[in-house]
């Protein structure tokens, strides 16, 4: 057999493991397969033709599943390391805020570092989503608007309250926040306004 088939035969066996590690990595997290297709933007039936084999895996579809998923792209073409408890996961800036993802399981408790800049005289901008959340100030005072509450929260407080409540979160003063955050399965849905922005 000649190197070049080799070659071929072994990149078609990497290929072959992405469908079923696909697959297991969704059902581990018991996330569905609707519930992915939201988040990625790949339609169901791409989807469950990935994980059956009869889709062939690229770039394009593989990147945004491993966004969703929170996990590097090499854990979806090859076996993570066994047993490492290590979350590798990168920081995303949004809107003068980064977070630190602390948990890999979309379909689970989530968990985030935030640190939130200072944004001067910018008016809050509440939101709702479905679910619950816990945040914990670590360094910094954050001002927190909920509902018709409007109080600043200073490092070792704590508050927890229902997402469906409009909210917003801000660093008061000069300097930067920094918080956990702790949300439940559904809090990973995308932000809604909760008053339509002024024109």
């Amino acid at each position: 057999m000649s190197e070049k088939s080799d070659g071929a035969s072994g990149t078609d066996e990497v290929l072959a493991g992405v469908g079923p590690r696909l697959r297991a990595l969704r059902k581990e997290r018991e996330v569905t397969l609707a519930a992915l297709s939201e988040a990625t933007g790949i339609s169901v039936s791409t989807l469950s033709r990935l994980e059956s084999g009869l889709r062939k895996p690229s770039l394009e579809l593989l990147l945004p599943i491993a966004r969703a998923h929170q996990v590097p792209l090499d854990e979806l073409i090859g076996e993570p390391p066994v047993g490492d408890p290590r979350v590798r996961s990168k920081p995303i800036v949004r809107h003068g805020r980064t977070y630190w993802p602390l948990t890999r399981q979309p379909g689970g408790l989530q968990a985030f570092k935030v640190r939130v800049e200072p944004e001067g005289t910018q008016a809050p901008d509440p939101r709702t989503h479905e679910g619950y959340e816990w945040l914990y100030v670590l360094s910094g005072k954050l001002r927190v608007v909920l509902g018709e509450h409007d109080v600043v929260l200073t490092a070792g407080e704590a508050a927890e309250f229902d997402t469906r409540v409009p909210h917003w979160f801000g660093a008061a003063g000069e300097a930067p926040a920094e918080f956990l955050s702790l949300f439940g399965p559904q809090g990973e849905r995308m932000h809604v306004r909760a008053k339509p922005a002024r024109p």
